[in-house]
């Protein structure tokens, strides 16, 4: 199929807009969606104007709210250049970098600023960012708000390095106040230290290759004890808390009883936890390794209903690669391996896969992945959704088409996959950002032209 590079008309016979997917035409200009028409109004475009995708699904841009892109500092794992060619291989037009992992952390507002440099002229996609919360940059928060940060990110449990620390209760209860000032939202990486460091003691003498063992030592209970904290001062300090990556089922009720009695506590998941399970992980495939980790399929499936029932709001990829020897393939040792799944370019199919295996209608993938993260950092007027004057982010998709991963042809920077040989549905075969096209077919098109947001902007 020939891609028009900036359509004045995208029709098609799957059109996914707000009112559901069928035919329609989207009349683009200024980089917008100016009307949703019929799908013969193609007002006065010529046929060169036109992009027609047939029986192709065209959707909204993917929003992913959590990857880790690591530059400046560590752009050998990864970079804003083959994270967001990533990014748009995958039907994602607008993602969140994460505040950790690149040195210096974005903590504080000089640190924002070295990134916001680094991204410059490199972003195939629209790139916001999250500031940092880590004991005692209390005074610093106000700054990050004010230069555009759409939220703050915190640890609760050690990160894995040393940029960025984690947060105690007493640093929570310092930070809370400030944050409640500013109406920004805190997103929480909820595990406690208590109970994984009772388990690491109690598994000293078990084979670190073997994969329960790792699992062993990151029980539910760390997740369950810092998600009531999170509640807790959440209620107290009326600050939006947002639970980044949950796995455990065990946390499903306190997220229930919390959004009963109105505290404002949303939460994702991840693709990782929804397609993958424990009892099928091999001793020594430390790819898989990330935390928390992925549990049991009894625990999958409730995942999976808690997030139809509501409990759950989005699905976000949690991108965290690092170069090869970092995952420690040769020894096979969970406990030396970083902890993180790249898989910024197959949450799409990824997901879409067990979807179609559940028999859920591709619309929930739409409020999963593109509605609900879009909401989340208050981007939810102008990114998410395909309808009148909201930016022209879309991906022209195959949900029909099958193909093997293949990691090798991955477009982040190291070829480092759990998914690797899995058979998934769901081909991008094109992907545009405000009307304008940066992938087709295997590779982005063009020069980078993403634009690096900030909040309210």
């Amino acid at each position: 199929m020939s891609w028009h590079s900036a359509p004045g008309v995208v029709r098609g016979e799957r059109i996914a807009t707000a009112s559901g997917i069928g035919p329609a035409a989207l009349h683009l200009a200024g980089g917008r969606v100016m009307r949703v028409a019929h799908v013969d109004d193609v007002g006065g475009a010529t046929s060169s104007q036109i992009l027609d995708a047939g029986p192709l699904l065209v959707m909204p841009g993917i929003v992913d709210t959590h990857v880790h892109i690591n530059e400046p500092g560590r752009t050998e794992w990864e970079g804003f250049a083959s994270a967001t060619r990533a990014a748009a291989a995958g039907g994602v037009t607008t993602l969140m970098d994460m505040p950790l992992n690149s040195i210096p952390a974005t903590t504080k507002a000089a640190s924002l600023e070295k990134k916001r440099r680094a991204a410059a002229n490199q972003c195939w996609v629209d790139v916001g960012f999250l500031g940092g919360v880590v004991p005692g940059n209390n005074k610093d928060l106000p700054e990050l708000w004010e230069q555009g940060v759409f939220a703050f990110k915190c640890f609760l449990v050690p990160s894995g390095v040393t940029e960025f620390q984690h947060v105690k209760p007493q640093d929570l209860s310092q930070a809370m106040p400030v944050l409640s000032d500013l109406r920004a939202l805190l997103m929480a990486h909820a595990e406690l230290p208590g109970p994984i460091d009772a388990q690491v003691e109690a598994l000293r003498d078990q084979d670190p290759r073997a994969y329960h063992v790792y699992l062993g030592s990151r029980p539910p209970a760390a997740e369950v004890q810092a998600v009531q904290l999170l509640v807790d001062l959440a209620r107290r300090h009326h600050v939006r808390v947002h639970i980044v990556h949950v796995s455990a089922q065990d946390v499903l009720r306190l997220l229930r009883e919390a959004r009963a009695d109105h505290v404002t506590v949303t939460a994702e998941t991840c693709p990782h936890y929804l397609a993958l399970v424990g009892e099928q992980i091999a001793d020594g495939a430390t790819e898989y390794k990330c935390a928390p980790p992925i549990r049991e399929a009894a625990n999958r499936e409730r995942l999976w209903q808690a997030l139809q029932d509501g409990i759950l709001d989005s699905v976000v990829s949690d991108h965290s690669p690092c170069p090869p020897d970092l995952k420690r393939r040769e020894s096979g040792d969970f406990f030396a391996a970083w902890g993180g799944v790249a898989s910024l370019e197959l949450t799409l199919p990824v997901m879409w896969s067990e979807m179609t295996a559940r028999s859920i209608p591709f619309e929930r993938l739409l409020r999963w992945m593109c509605e609900s993260p879009a909401r989340l950092v208050g981007l939810h007027r102008v990114k998410g959704r395909l309808a009148n004057g909201f930016q022209a982010d879309f991906t022209v998709v195959d949900p029909d088409e099958s193909f093997d991963v293949d990691a090798q042809k991955l477009h982040q920077r190291h070829p480092i996959t759990p998914y690797h040989g899995r058979r998934v549905r769901g081909r991008v075969h094109a992907t545009y950002v405000r009307g304008q096209l940066v992938y087709a077919d295997g590779d982005t098109v063009g020069s980078p032209g993403g634009h690096l947001l900030k909040r309210d902007a």
